[in-house]
């Protein structure tokens, strides 16, 4: 009886200690970050997706995205007395008199398309859609899971993207 109890006590041990509770994930190391400003942009309409503005990554970065990166947009909210940059994360709500306008965007391996909507004409305010410029950031999926991806300088500074090298882009 306790040659049984011994070998149901190593078995037990066994099976538990190949139990763990991290998958075989293997951190993307070489994918690199990459950020693009898309400047004085004005936001085009149409009945089906209403007002956008809509692009191919190989149009930016020469290749579309890997399945293990993500997308972060920012648009240029202010810029300060002292010229520095006020970047806002989207998607946002912006609350004006006339109501409420919405930024937002969405993204895929080949492009991406940023929206602009509301709960009112936005033809009546077309100071939010007109002339707008974006910070679009390419990062490693893992990266953005650790940090505070709505202060765009963090975001910057964990990515070690200086501003000299933000590709900046008239259209």
């Amino acid at each position: 009886m306790k040659k049984i109890i011994t070998l149901f006590a190593f078995v037990s041990f066994l099976a538990i200690s190949g139990c763990s509770t991290s998958d075989d994930f293997e951190e993307d190391k070489d994918t690199i970050p990459y950020a693009f400003e898309i400047e004085n942009k004005n936001f085009g309409f149409n009945n089906t997706d209403g007002y956008n503005l809509s692009y191919f990554f190989e149009d930016w970065i020469g290749e579309d995205l890997y399945d293990d990166e993500t997308v972060l947009i920012y648009r240029l909210e202010d810029v300060l007395d002292s010229g520095a940059p006020v970047w806002q994360l989207i998607p946002r709500t912006l609350y004006t008199n006339q109501g409420e306008l919405d930024y937002d965007y969405n993204f895929s391996p080949i492009g991406f398309k940023i929206f602009a909507g509301g709960n009112y004409d936005l033809s009546l305010t077309p100071q939010y859609l007109n002339n707008q410029t974006f910070r679009v950031v390419i990062m490693p999926s893992y990266l953005a899971a650790s940090m505070d991806t709505s202060n765009y300088t963090e975001v910057m500074n964990t990515l070690k993207i200086s501003e000299t090298n933000v590709k900046k882009v008239k259209l």
